[in-house]
């Protein structure tokens, strides 16, 4: 039997009128610290977004999200935090923050694969 890990992952929304706390599903993050994992898996689909908020700005959103990704994966033209270690990194991606783009609460579970998992979660949460 393979043994499970402890994974904690974040759903990435975009939220385009903060106020009304209404949002779109557009991607995951994970972080699993035993397999040294953390992705940031997204997708932009100009059609939903649009439909979701007309006025919305998609390369804009598509900008955010390349940039969350770069920090998310330590790329070095990330910025100070893509330096950071990546418990560090996932835990600045999904702090609270009041913005178009933002992670929902972090929520915990177990795994065996980690990339499968966060695709299995992709899949059910913004698919």
């Amino acid at each position: 039997m393979q043994e499970k890990h402890l994974f904690e992952y974040a759903v990435i929304r975009v939220v385009p009128r903060v106020e009304r706390e209404e949002f779109l599903n557009v991607g995951v993050i994970l972080y699993c610290k035993q397999q040294k994992f953390l992705h940031l898996k997204f997708v932009v689909d100009a059609r939903k977004l649009t439909a979701f908020c007309a006025s919305c700005n998609v390369d804009e959103i598509e900008d955010n999200l390349q940039a969350l990704n770069k920090i998310c994966n330590g790329e070095k033209n990330g910025g100070p935090i893509a330096l950071l270690d990546a418990p560090s990194r996932f835990r600045w991606i999904t702090a609270a923050k009041s913005t178009v783009v933002q992670a929902s609460k972090v929520h915990p579970g177990l795994c065996i694969d980690a990339n499968q998992t966060l695709d299995k979660l992709f899949a059910q949460l913004v698919l």
